[in-house]
Parts: structure tokens; sequence; C-alpha cells
């Protein structure tokens, strides 16, 4: 019992995690209504951001304070966000879902051809910006990096919920999302707040960077987040912030069960497999997800 109930905390706890990166897509989606399969790329380039400004400054022999490097990457963050907005998705607004769709494909393609061209594709140590190692709570085994960036991921959906519903900047985005013509018609700039959206996507993203990778190393690979991280959005619903931590801490237990139970069993597919097998299930039975807005169209 105290082996399953540890399974449980951690499966949950990298759960939120998973959470974390997909309330990127939610804040991008409510907007824009574009899912960017890039997600995960923005990601890596958020963290190699502040590997640059942080360790790899140093390396090159260039002193910055730890402040200001964190400074200087959300300032990187702020204007990549811009430009992935600018250049490539404004211009497809209005156009139909599979050239989105194909752009967001191409635009997964070119980041990571840009990541590895600007800073090769060899690890680099991430910077230790939360606590390492693990502390007991009885029996159990709590990891300190994890659990602190879960009660994060539980503040960051409060907040932004309380952004959305509450306060005139967020209404203006819960309008566009509603419908861009119906905002037009309130005057509400729906450009800027699709603008917004992607700045705050991008900062979120290598906010969810820091918590999966403080202490260890960065590298292409960890782009995979994000296609792990999309299920998670799709079951908690697009338009849905909060529930973005509850469906990372359902597929994360889902995924640890998994792997501790069907992994032996089954080569280590099972767990690898588990989050797609329920993003397709969702997509079957409730596209809208748990808390997603339900569209009903009178004729």
């Amino acid at each position: 019992m105290i082996k399953l109930l540890q399974i449980i905390i951690d499966g949950s706890l990298v759960g939120l995690v998973y959470g974390l990166v997909a309330i990127s897509f939610v804040v991008i989606y409510r907007a824009s209504k574009i899912v960017n399969l890039a997600q995960g790329e923005v990601l890596v380039i958020g963290a190699l951001l502040l590997w640059t400004f942080t360790l790899g400054a140093t390396k090159f022999g260039v002193h910055i304070p730890f402040p200001a490097g964190i400074v200087l990457t959300l300032l990187g963050c702020v204007a990549f966000g811009l430009i992935l907005e600018r250049l490539v998705f404004r211009p497809l607004i209005g156009q139909p879902p599979f050239a989105i769709f194909m752009a967001s494909i191409a635009l997964l393609v070119l980041l990571r051809g840009l990541a590895q061209l600007i800073w090769t594709a060899e690890t680099r140590p991430f910077p230790q910006l939360l606590p390492s190692g693990a502390f007991d709570i009885g029996p159990f085994l709590v990891s300190t990096r994890l659990l602190i960036g879960g009660v994060f991921t539980l503040v960051l959906a409060t907040a932004l919920h309380f952004f959305f519903t509450r306060s005139r900047h967020g209404l203006r985005l819960a309008a566009v999302a509603e419908d861009h013509n119906t905002a037009l018609s309130l005057g509400v700039s729906v450009r800027s707040a699709i603008a917004v959206a992607w700045i705050l996507g991008t900062i979120v993203a290598t906010c969810g960077a820091v918590v999966l990778l403080s202490g260890r190393v960065v590298s292409l690979d960890v782009a995979g987040i994000g296609f792990k991280a999309l299920p998670v959005a799709l079951l908690g619903g697009l338009e849905s912030v909060r529930g973005a931590p509850l469906a990372g801490a359902l597929i994360g237990i889902g995924e640890a069960l998994a792997m501790a139970y069907l992994d032996p069993f089954t080569n280590g597919v099972a767990s690898n497999v588990l989050p797609f097998v329920v993003m397709i299930g969702v997509l079957l039975i409730r596209p809208q997800g748990l808390f997603g807005w339900r569209r009903i169209e009178r004729l």
C-alpha cells in the first residue's frame, strides 16, 4: 500500500509539471484558437535563453548578475513570443485550420533547426533555480523540486483564472476567445490580445522548463514534453486554465502506475503511449475536455 501511495505522489507531482506546460497551450488557444504543436520547442528555446544569460554568459567571460539574467530571459521570452505571433501566426488569422496546423508543424521543425544552429546539439547544464533532493513525510519521499513546481502550477492556474475572469485585460482576452468578430464590435483589439497571449504562453513554457530542468541538463530532446502536455491540455479543456493541473495530475498518476505495473510486461511501452491513448479517447468521447467550453450552435 505504501508503494502504491508513493507512486501516486510521484505521478501527481510529475503530472503537475505537465499541467504547467499545458497551461501555456491553454493561454495561447484561449485568444487565438491555435494549438501550437511547437510548444515543446518554445520551452527549449526559453530554457536555452536562460542558460545563455546565466551560465552561458559566464562561460564566455561575461559576468551577468543572476537577477539580471532572469530579467533578460523574460525580455527575451517577450520578444520571442511577439516574433512568433507577428511573423508566423498573425498572417494566418482567418485562414483554414489546416493551414494553421501545417504552419505549426513547420514551426516545430524550424525551431529545432534554429536551436541546433545557434546553440548546437550538445547538452548543457541548467541553472540550479530550485532546491534539489527530497524530504520525508512519514514513510513517503517527496521531491523538493517537483513539490515547489506543483505548488507553483496551482498558484499560477488560480492567478490566471482570476486574471481571465476578473481583470479588465483578462476579460478582453476572454472576449477574443469567445469570438473575434464580437470582440472587434466591442472595441477590443484582437491582434493586441493575441500578442499578449503568445507572450504569456512563452513565459509560462519557460517556467515549465525551470521546474523540469533545474539543476539538470537541457537538450533538444526536452521538447518532447510538449507532446506529453498536449493530451493534458485536451483532457482539462483547451479553454480551461484550472483544468490543466487536475488533468496533469490524472495523466501523471496513470503514467506512473503504467510505468510501475505495465512497463515490465511491455518493454517500457505502456507508460509512453498512455497520454496519447487518453488524447484519442478525449477527442472521441468528450472533445471539449473536462472543463472546456461546450459550444451550442443553433440553426
